[in-house]
């Protein structure tokens, strides 16, 4: 039992590491796809939990989901189980952090055992939308700090590449 809660753990942290760090950062930085499908304020709750068949938010879902799927295969020998749950906690977090698009709003015990675990309410996952340079981390709100100096070293690496070909 606690080896199946410790590798749903290391799959939520890892992934979410892998994610931010790989992904979703650089994503913000080099791509398009990620901002013209997850920030626009037109979207909607359906949009966001990818109940929508836009190939592009389905990319965009994969692409985001691929560190964790990447993840859970090498943590699959260890725990079958722990892979399973953690997955499905990684989902089940993917819904539940877009239901401020729905008006909900987080319960103030649920809000602070959150903010005590260091897991991302959909509070702080909106400030994200609104202000797409803040509130990084898909799951844990301690990458937020290390992903803001990840953004600006890429911002000024792009920066630096596009005036050295000039």
């Amino acid at each position: 039992m606690l080896e199946a809660i410790a590798v749903a753990w290391l799959l939520l942290v890892l992934g979410d590491f892998l994610s931010t760090f790989f992904y979703h950062v650089p994503e913000h930085v080099f791509g398009s796809l990620h901002l013209k499908t997850h920030h626009s304020w037109k979207k909607n709750f359906r949009h966001y939990a990818i109940l929508t068949l836009n190939i592009q938010v389905l990319l965009d879902g994969i692409l985001g989901a691929l560190p964790y799927l990447i993840v859970a295969i090498f943590l699959w020998s260890f725990s079958p189980i722990g892979v399973i749950a953690g997955l499905l906690l990684g989902q089940f977090h993917v819904w539940w952090r877009h239901v401020t698009a729905l008006g909900w709003q987080t319960p103030k015990l649920v809000a602070t055992l959150c903010q005590l675990l260091f897991i991302t309410t959909p509070e702080r996952h909106w400030l994200h939308h609104q202000k797409t340079s803040l509130g990084f981390g898909d799951i844990f709100t301690f990458f937020e700090q290390p992903a803001q100096v990840w953004l600006r070293w890429l911002r000024l690496l792009r920066m630096r590449f596009r005036y050295s070909r000039i």
